[in-house]
């Protein structure tokens, strides 16, 4: 697969096909499992702060329910497919498969960019999307949450108008709402945490002490500003952080050798992650191009921002220091990447394992929304760690068992528990 044509579907049912190979599974649950269940492409007309009216398109799409109700994110992005969401989606079913979590698998985008919308027009945004989905999405059937660009203020407009059309409160249609509003404590840092908590024990199983390790990362959002935090807390050095510059529309490596302090950067960025270049100068870091964050000589590559980031040319210039990769992002390793991963024998965290703090935090969000009791912080925390280090030993142990890579160890686990869901249901 050429870097050009890549497509995070078809690199998606690559993945899926090569396992289902691996464990001969039965042509019917293939052909069910390797697709969509549903989808719908639907227009959401708003009317603008200016006075004109703006057609945005948007989707929702769900992959399988077998095993729950679908649940999967919202995505604000200029650049959004179809095909994007399909992969997404499918990609949440066996995220929430591997940490045994009673979900499937959707995902859903709008095809704008929120950086150029005002408040109002985000609101009316967020509230067409709810108005075209209202009979699609709800607590027992399909839960969206925030994604790329969308917020806990996004999804509290939306349960609003969800529950306006509906009548009554049904604050589990929707996860990552604000705290007070049916949001749980933690979900701000789950994701994050959740990749470094998967990252700890790998370097356990390797027996390096995580003190004595360098990381690079990519992104600088959500998920990986808390795995930052997280890591750096756990005596790891950070030395540099590639992030989006949404005024020069292009991102930049920003590089510190003797270690970049992350409250210091969380700082001076805005709140899509760009960082203020003139004060990381004062910072004393060294400005790169934004590709050089895979190149450096660290210990642990972590790409915490989109799909399709680490490819054979990028693969190329990493550093033969490098031991582990955490995929903090959905799919940023192109399928063509993995045996070059393997000749390595760098060690791969595979995406749908390492970021599955957040669709766990959401979990707990939904079973705290339906108990009307909330958990504290340090609980949810507790609970978090316990899901992802079981969830990793089970893969990890399959891989050493069976001599299997990572990511092909943690999709025999999820397969073969959403194939088992289907075959039980009488449905193939």
């Amino acid at each position: 697969m050429s870097e050009e044509s890549y497509n995070a579907y078809v690199s998606a049912q690559k993945q899926f096909d090569d396992v289902a190979d691996l464990i001969d599974l039965n042509q019917s649950v293939r052909e069910l499992l390797r697709q969509p269940s549903q989808e719908i492409h639907f227009t959401i007309p708003v009317k603008m702060d200016d006075g004109s009216s703006k057609v945005f398109k948007a989707y929702r799409i769900k992959h399988n329910d077998a095993r729950g109700p679908a649940k999967g994110g919202i995505r604000f992005h200029p650049q959004e497919t179809a095909d994007t969401i399909r992969a997404l989606s499918m990609w949440m079913t066996w995220k929430c498969a591997v940490v045994d979590i009673p979900l499937g698998g959707g995902k859903g985008g709008i095809i704008c960019d929120p950086r150029n919308l005002s408040s109002g027009e985000q609101e009316r945004l967020c509230r067409g999307y709810v108005r075209q989905t209202a009979k699609l999405i709800g607590p027992v059937i399909d839960v969206p949450a925030p994604d790329v660009m969308t917020n806990a203020q996004h999804m509290l407009w939306m349960l609003d108008e969800y529950e306006a059309i509906h009548g009554g409160h049904f604050p589990g249609v929707i996860t990552g709402k604000p705290v007070g509003m049916g949001g749980s404590l933690g979900r701000k840092e789950a994701t994050g945490y959740g990749v470094i908590y998967t990252l700890r024990e790998a370097l356990k199983a390797l027996n390096i002490d995580i003190a004595k390790t360098s990381a690079s990362i990519q992104g600088f959002g959500n998920v990986a500003e808390h795995a930052a935090r997280l890591y750096t807390s756990m005596g790891g050095k950070v030395i540099a952080i590639s992030s989006w510059d949404n005024n020069d529309k292009k991102p930049y490596t920003f590089r510190k050798s003797s270690g970049l302090d992350i409250e210091q950067m969380a700082a001076i960025k805005d709140a899509f992650g760009t960082i203020d270049k003139a004060k990381a100068k004062e910072l004393g870091c060294e400005l790169l191009d934004g590709e050089a964050w895979s190149a450096q000589d660290v210990d642990i590559l972590l790409p915490c921002a989109l799909e399709n980031q680490i490819t054979p040319s990028c693969f190329a210039g990493i550093s033969e220091q490098v031991k582990v990769i955490c995929e903090g992002a959905n799919g940023p390793t192109t399928p063509d990447c993995d045996p070059l991963i393997k000749k390595k024998n760098i060690y791969l965290i595979p995406d749908f394992l390492c970021n599955a703090g957040g669709v766990t935090c959401s979990y707990f969000e939904q079973v705290q929304c339906n108990m009307n009791y909330f958990w504290s912080k340090e609980e949810v925390l507790e609970k978090l760690d316990y899901k992802m280090t079981s969830a990793f030993h089970a893969v990890h142990n399959l891989a050493q068992e069976k001599g299997l890579y990572m990511r092909d160890a943690a999709y025999v686990i999820a397969i073969n528990r959403v194939a088992e869901a289907v075959k039980l249901r009488g449905w193939v």
